[in-house]
Protein backbone atom coordinates (compact mmCIF):
# COMPACT_ATOMS: atom_id res chain seq x y z
CA UNK A 1 0.00 0.00 0.00
CA UNK A 2 1.34 3.45 -0.89
CA UNK A 3 2.26 5.83 1.93
CA UNK A 4 -0.48 8.29 1.02
CA UNK A 5 -3.16 5.62 0.98
CA UNK A 6 -1.85 4.18 4.25
CA UNK A 7 -1.97 7.63 5.87
CA UNK A 8 -5.54 8.18 4.66
CA UNK A 9 -6.69 4.84 6.04
CA UNK A 10 -5.06 5.67 9.39
CA UNK A 11 -6.84 9.04 9.58
CA UNK A 12 -10.18 7.47 8.69
CA UNK A 13 -9.72 4.64 11.19
CA UNK A 14 -8.80 6.96 14.06
CA UNK A 15 -11.55 9.47 13.23
CA UNK A 16 -14.14 6.70 13.08
CA UNK A 17 -12.87 5.29 16.39
CA UNK A 18 -13.29 8.66 18.13
CA UNK A 19 -16.82 9.05 16.77
CA UNK A 20 -17.84 5.48 17.61
CA UNK A 21 -16.69 6.06 21.20
CA UNK A 22 -18.49 9.38 21.51
CA UNK A 23 -21.65 8.69 19.50
CA UNK A 24 -21.92 4.94 19.12
CA UNK A 25 -22.18 3.01 15.89
CA UNK A 26 -25.78 3.91 15.08
CA UNK A 27 -25.18 7.57 15.92
CA UNK A 28 -22.22 7.91 13.56
CA UNK A 29 -22.67 8.41 9.83
CA UNK A 30 -20.23 8.33 6.95
CA UNK A 31 -20.85 12.07 6.60
CA UNK A 32 -19.77 12.55 10.22
CA UNK A 33 -16.55 10.68 9.54
CA UNK A 34 -16.02 12.76 6.39
CA UNK A 35 -16.60 16.05 8.22
CA UNK A 36 -14.26 15.19 11.11
CA UNK A 37 -11.51 13.59 9.02
CA UNK A 38 -11.40 16.18 6.25
CA UNK A 39 -11.77 13.41 3.67
CA UNK A 40 -14.62 13.14 1.20
CA UNK A 41 -17.27 10.45 1.42
CA UNK A 42 -15.89 9.14 -1.86
CA UNK A 43 -12.47 8.69 -0.28
CA UNK A 44 -14.04 6.80 2.61
CA UNK A 45 -15.92 4.46 0.28
CA UNK A 46 -12.76 3.98 -1.79
CA UNK A 47 -10.91 2.60 1.22
CA UNK A 48 -13.89 1.05 3.05
CA UNK A 49 -16.90 0.03 0.99
CA UNK A 50 -19.36 0.65 3.85
CA UNK A 51 -19.64 1.93 7.40
CA UNK A 52 -19.82 -1.71 8.52
CA UNK A 53 -16.44 -2.44 6.87
CA UNK A 54 -14.91 0.57 8.60
CA UNK A 55 -16.29 -0.57 11.96
CA UNK A 56 -14.84 -4.05 11.43
CA UNK A 57 -11.48 -2.48 10.55
CA UNK A 58 -11.53 -0.64 13.89
CA UNK A 59 -12.25 -3.89 15.75
CA UNK A 60 -9.49 -5.73 13.89
CA UNK A 61 -7.07 -2.91 14.67
CA UNK A 62 -7.91 -3.36 18.34
CA UNK A 63 -7.23 -7.10 18.08
CA UNK A 64 -3.88 -6.40 16.43
CA UNK A 65 -2.62 -4.94 19.72
CA UNK A 66 -3.48 -8.07 21.72
CA UNK A 67 -0.32 -10.09 20.87
CA UNK A 68 1.83 -7.13 21.92
CA UNK A 69 0.03 -6.86 25.26
CA UNK A 70 0.21 -10.60 25.89
CA UNK A 71 3.87 -10.91 24.84
CA UNK A 72 4.98 -8.83 27.81
CA UNK A 73 3.70 -11.59 30.12
CA UNK A 74 5.61 -14.55 28.70
CA UNK A 75 8.79 -13.74 30.64
CA UNK A 76 10.02 -16.77 32.59
CA UNK A 77 10.48 -16.43 36.32
CA UNK A 78 7.33 -14.37 36.96
CA UNK A 79 4.61 -16.29 38.85
CA UNK A 80 1.60 -17.08 36.63
CA UNK A 81 -0.96 -15.30 38.81
CA UNK A 82 1.20 -12.20 38.80
CA UNK A 83 1.33 -12.40 34.99
CA UNK A 84 -2.46 -12.73 34.85
CA UNK A 85 -3.06 -9.74 37.10
CA UNK A 86 -0.46 -7.67 35.26
CA UNK A 87 -2.01 -8.52 31.90
CA UNK A 88 -5.42 -7.43 33.15
CA UNK A 89 -4.01 -4.03 34.08
CA UNK A 90 -2.45 -3.65 30.62
CA UNK A 91 -5.72 -4.55 28.90
CA UNK A 92 -7.67 -2.19 31.17
CA UNK A 93 -5.16 0.58 30.47
CA UNK A 94 -5.59 0.02 26.75
CA UNK A 95 -9.38 0.12 27.06
CA UNK A 96 -9.07 3.36 29.03
CA UNK A 97 -6.42 5.27 27.10
CA UNK A 98 -6.40 3.89 23.53
CA UNK A 99 -9.32 5.26 21.52
CA UNK A 100 -9.20 2.39 19.01
CA UNK A 101 -9.38 -0.18 21.82
CA UNK A 102 -12.26 1.72 23.43
CA UNK A 103 -14.06 1.94 20.10
CA UNK A 104 -13.55 -1.77 19.46
CA UNK A 105 -15.04 -2.61 22.83
CA UNK A 106 -18.04 -0.34 22.26
CA UNK A 107 -18.61 -1.73 18.78
CA UNK A 108 -18.61 -5.25 20.19
CA UNK A 109 -21.16 -4.19 22.83
CA UNK A 110 -23.30 -2.73 20.00
CA UNK A 111 -22.67 -5.64 17.65
CA UNK A 112 -26.38 -6.37 17.15
CA UNK A 113 -26.79 -2.99 15.44
CA UNK A 114 -24.02 -3.79 12.92
CA UNK A 115 -24.95 -5.74 9.81
CA UNK A 116 -21.78 -7.82 9.90
CA UNK A 117 -20.28 -10.44 12.19
CA UNK A 118 -18.14 -8.60 14.75
CA UNK A 119 -15.23 -10.74 16.00
CA UNK A 120 -14.83 -11.17 19.73
CA UNK A 121 -11.67 -10.90 21.86
CA UNK A 122 -13.03 -13.09 24.61
CA UNK A 123 -11.87 -16.45 23.27
CA UNK A 124 -8.27 -15.22 23.19
CA UNK A 125 -8.59 -13.64 26.63
CA UNK A 126 -10.10 -16.79 28.13
CA UNK A 127 -7.44 -18.98 26.52
CA UNK A 128 -4.65 -16.82 27.95
CA UNK A 129 -6.25 -16.80 31.39
CA UNK A 130 -6.77 -20.58 31.28
CA UNK A 131 -3.11 -21.18 30.41
CA UNK A 132 -1.87 -18.95 33.23
CA UNK A 133 -4.24 -20.49 35.76
CA UNK A 134 -3.17 -23.98 34.68
CA UNK A 135 0.47 -22.96 35.18
CA UNK A 136 -0.42 -21.57 38.60
CA UNK A 137 -2.07 -24.86 39.55
CA UNK A 138 0.93 -26.88 38.37
CA UNK A 139 3.19 -24.68 40.48
CA UNK A 140 1.06 -24.97 43.61
CA UNK A 141 0.08 -21.32 43.39
CA UNK A 142 -3.64 -21.92 42.82
CA UNK A 143 -6.14 -22.61 45.59
CA UNK A 144 -7.50 -26.14 45.81
CA UNK A 145 -10.71 -26.70 43.88
CA UNK A 146 -10.18 -23.90 41.33
CA UNK A 147 -10.65 -25.31 37.82
CA UNK A 148 -8.62 -23.19 35.34
CA UNK A 149 -10.91 -23.12 32.31
CA UNK A 150 -14.11 -22.41 34.25
CA UNK A 151 -12.39 -19.82 36.42
CA UNK A 152 -10.90 -18.14 33.34
CA UNK A 153 -14.29 -17.61 31.71
CA UNK A 154 -15.71 -16.19 34.94
CA UNK A 155 -12.74 -13.85 35.33
CA UNK A 156 -12.99 -12.58 31.75
CA UNK A 157 -16.71 -11.90 32.08
CA UNK A 158 -16.27 -10.09 35.39
CA UNK A 159 -13.29 -8.12 34.13
CA UNK A 160 -15.11 -6.86 31.05
CA UNK A 161 -18.12 -5.95 33.20
CA UNK A 162 -15.89 -3.98 35.55
CA UNK A 163 -14.33 -2.05 32.67
CA UNK A 164 -17.75 -1.33 31.21
CA UNK A 165 -19.29 -0.07 34.45
CA UNK A 166 -16.43 1.72 36.22
CA UNK A 167 -17.38 5.22 35.08
CA UNK A 168 -21.04 4.59 35.96
CA UNK A 169 -20.39 3.66 39.58
CA UNK A 170 -20.42 6.11 42.51
CA UNK A 171 -17.31 6.91 44.49
CA UNK A 172 -15.15 8.64 41.92
CA UNK A 173 -12.59 5.83 41.68
CA UNK A 174 -10.61 5.39 38.46
CA UNK A 175 -10.09 2.10 36.65
CA UNK A 176 -6.84 1.32 38.48
CA UNK A 177 -8.44 1.66 41.88
CA UNK A 178 -11.51 -0.35 40.85
CA UNK A 179 -9.33 -3.09 39.38
CA UNK A 180 -7.17 -3.28 42.49
CA UNK A 181 -10.27 -3.61 44.67
CA UNK A 182 -11.59 -6.36 42.43
CA UNK A 183 -8.35 -8.33 42.41
CA UNK A 184 -8.04 -7.97 46.18
CA UNK A 185 -11.32 -9.85 46.50
CA UNK A 186 -10.63 -12.37 43.72
CA UNK A 187 -7.09 -13.28 44.77
CA UNK A 188 -8.30 -14.31 48.21
CA UNK A 189 -10.12 -17.13 46.42
CA UNK A 190 -7.51 -17.88 43.73
CA UNK A 191 -4.26 -17.96 45.69
CA UNK A 192 -3.27 -21.08 47.61
CA UNK A 193 -1.70 -18.80 50.24
CA UNK A 194 -3.64 -15.56 49.84
CA UNK A 195 -1.54 -12.39 49.88
CA UNK A 196 -3.24 -10.00 47.44
CA UNK A 197 -1.48 -6.90 48.74
CA UNK A 198 2.01 -8.25 47.98
CA UNK A 199 1.09 -9.49 44.50
CA UNK A 200 -0.65 -6.22 43.60
CA UNK A 201 2.34 -4.23 44.85
CA UNK A 202 4.62 -6.14 42.46
CA UNK A 203 2.22 -5.61 39.58
CA UNK A 204 1.80 -1.93 40.42
CA UNK A 205 5.54 -1.41 40.25
CA UNK A 206 5.53 -2.48 36.60
CA UNK A 207 2.65 -0.25 35.47
CA UNK A 208 3.57 3.06 33.76
CA UNK A 209 2.78 6.22 35.72
CA UNK A 210 -0.77 7.42 35.19
CA UNK A 211 -1.42 10.53 33.07
CA UNK A 212 -2.47 13.73 34.84
CA UNK A 213 -6.10 13.26 33.76
CA UNK A 214 -6.64 9.52 33.27
CA UNK A 215 -9.73 8.46 31.37
CA UNK A 216 -12.08 5.91 32.93
CA UNK A 217 -11.98 2.30 31.81
CA UNK A 218 -15.06 2.29 29.63
CA UNK A 219 -16.64 1.27 26.41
Amino acid sequence: MQDRARATRKVLLETAAHLFVEQGYAGTSVNDISDHSGRTSGAIYFHYSSKEKLALAVVREQFATWPQLAAAYTTPGVPPLEKLVGLSFRVAQSLSEDVVARAGARLWAERRTIEAAVPTPFDAWAAAATRLLAEARAGGELAEGVEPSAAAVTLVCAFFGLCTLTDEMPGGLDWRERLEQWWTLVLRSLQADPDPAALLARVRAGIPARPENPAPCRT
